[in-house]
């Protein structure tokens, strides 16, 4: 889902409106969680790695902390860390090292690799294929795959080479456990490598970690995934992904793509150091909960306006709604912003960390009058 830059407001919580929208001052609450701003622990981090001299471009402590955490919280201690400013760069270099360029990758038509990638994807791996298999809810099924990887298995068409799965899918559902088993088992059947874009992993980890407990390593490497994006920006940080390899292996030289790509950060401390401020103390799961739980309350205030209708039941941190094209617009000309989804009637609202409930309360209450009128 295409998401319009904003510039970030003096107080760090929400963007400031660029240009008035309408009647209204622009309410850019619901548009992503991309638009909210710095979760306090990952703030605080910040200001303590700004102390003093520390050496660059990943040698510092604050980044050896960083990648002993995410090793930790996975119990994973052999598993490879790199840190990228943004996660375009995170899915296409890591999809790039798993690949040749006669390789393909198989996706769902929706995943944002396919759809909001800029072709980024094919231009780091020097031309690998994206192969698009459908599904509901933005979900692969295990026959979907293989019937792509079975397609065609002549020298004159692009190799399979990599599965890659989107946790939570950009249609807010989550792979549970047995699901990605099942999606990891397709592709060992046909030598395929699993790469997981979780760009929201934390949305995806809080929900099935509330409903049945499952542990982060049952989650990936246990269930076969042998590379995640694990993402930082979504979840209240800034201009910070996580590439986790389980399998090290398939990290060799993937400090060379970074580099080359313009994504090694020369003071590496800024990106990391939000890692360490917000998995220290589980911050990150805690803000993770906090927007699928505003979601969910989101979708149960919309659920009593007669013309809005809910096209699922919020999984993570996502709402999807049907409303009359007329209701949308006006509450676009009342200043609140968020993007059409499901051709003309269909609307995504998105709640972040820092989603309050009173955001939730204004937003239906003007659904509410709207309508009315």
């Amino acid at each position: 889902m295409h998401e319009a830059s904003a510039s970030v407001s003096n107080n760090g919580r929400f963007p400031a409106a660029s240009a008035a929208r309408g009647v209204s001052a622009a309410k850019d609450h619901f548009a992503s969680d991309n638009v909210a701003g710095i979760c306090p622990e990952a703030w605080a981090a910040l200001g303590e790695a700004n102390q003093g001299f520390h050496s660059s471009y990943g040698t510092d402590v604050w980044t050896n902390r960083a990648c002993d955490l995410i090793r930790s919280v996975f119990e994973k201690p052999d598993a490879e860390v790199f840190f990228v400013f943004n996660g375009t760069a995170a899915n296409s270099l890591a999809l790039a090292s798993l690949c040749q360029s006669y390789h393909s990758v198989i996706c769902h038509e929706a995943a944002h690799v396919e759809t909001d990638e800029c072709g980024a994807p094919e231009f780091f791996s020097n031309g690998t294929k994206l192969l698009l298999a459908g599904g509901p809810d933005g979900k692969l099924s295990p026959d979907a795959v293989e019937r792509l990887v079975l397609k065609r298995t002549d020298i004159h068409y692009p190799k399979p080479r990599v599965l890659t799965l989107t946790q939570a899918t950009e249609w807010g559902t989550i792979y549970g456990t047995d699901e990605i088993r099942a999606l990891s088992a397709v592709a060992r059947k046909h030598q395929l490598a699993v790469h997981m874009d979780g760009s929201r992993f934390s949305n995806a980890a809080a929900s099935l970690q509330a409903n049945g407990g499952a542990s982060l390593a049952d989650l990936t490497w246990r269930a076969g995934v042998d590379v995640l994006c694990f993402g930082g920006t979504k979840n209240g940080m800034v201009g910070t992904e996580a590439v986790v390899f389980f399998n090290p292996a398939l990290a060799r030289e993937f400090d060379y793509r970074c580099k080359q790509a313009g994504q090694l950060a020369s003071k590496m401390r800024f990106l990391s150091a939000q890692w360490v401020g917000m998995l220290e103390n589980g911050a990150w799961l805690k803000r993770a909960a906090h927007a699928n739980a505003m979601a969910k309350r989101l979708a149960s205030e919309l659920r009593r306006i007669p013309d809005i209708s809910i096209v699922r039941e919020p999984e993570a941190n996502a709402v999807f709604v049907q409303m009359p094209s007329a209701l949308s617009a006006e509450l676009k000309r009342r200043g609140w912003h968020f993007y059409n989804f499901i051709g003309g009637t269909g609307c995504r609202l998105m709640c972040s960390w820092a989603t309050a409930e009173q955001d939730v309360e204004a937003f239906a209450a003007d659904a509410a009058e709207a309508t009315k009128r």
